[in-house]
């Protein structure tokens, strides 16, 4: 087991109170273990541009947990997950919900497998394929997005992934009032949730949308 960074966990602690997340220690260490484990493959596989372990507690860690509380189905898949954001440390947050982390760069996927090694996560496979080609028998409840594409993009390349109970969960900065306009009239914005993120000086949104 690697040697957790004591001086990160104790900023993920002081942040999480800020949030009012109430979080286990054990989930607590994976979430910094997963840092340094970003930060040290890094280095050689660019994975994010994030070059400060502690800038990327803040713009990758609490930016995913965040939206912990609006999980409420089982299983889950995180489409152009990259280093798998937001999926693996909501896969840590929420160990009973299976997650699908689904990326079209090999790099990424290795280091993703690497991660659920290292940290004994059961809940998450990573998938190295193009979302339009991927499919699955069961649809999921559903479908992460952050940084990914348009919101319209997304729900062209993934409406094949959720029926009408599925839900597309959006994590955008700012409100995407342009976006929201370009929705086709077959789906519909169930609502549009405020996140906020200590320590980050900019607006985070979560839009959940669903088929009609």
């Amino acid at each position: 087991m690697m040697k957790i960074d004591s001086e990160l966990l104790a900023s993920l602690n002081t942040y999480l109170v800020k949030m009012d997340l109430s979080v286990e220690q054990s989930k607590t260490e994976k979430l910094v273990g997963f840092v340094q484990l970003m930060d040290k493959w890094n280095k050689a596989y660019n994975l994010t541009s994030v070059r400060d372990p502690k800038e990327m507690l803040i713009k990758h860690i609490l930016d995913s947990v965040v939206v912990a509380p609006q999980i409420t189905g089982k299983h889950y898949i995180d489409v152009g997950t990259g280093p798998g954001l937001p999926g693996i440390p909501l896969a840590i947050m929420l160990p009973d919900t299976q997650f699908v982390l689904l990326d079209s760069l090999g790099k990424r996927i290795r280091f993703i497998k690497q991660v659920v090694h290292e940290l004994g996560l059961t809940n998450v496979q990573a998938v190295q394929s193009r979302v339009e080609e991927f499919h699955q028998h069961v649809p999921y409840d559903g479908v992460l997005s952050r940084a990914f594409a348009s919101i319209k993009d997304m729900l062209h390349w993934c409406q094949h992934l959720v029926d009408s109970q599925g839900t597309f969960l959006a994590l955008k900065g700012q409100f995407p009032a342009e976006e929201l306009d370009e929705i086709p009239a077959n789906f519909k914005v169930c609502e549009v949730v405020k996140l906020e993120v200590p320590g980050l000086d900019a607006q985070r949104h979560l839009v959940k949308i669903q088929k009609i």
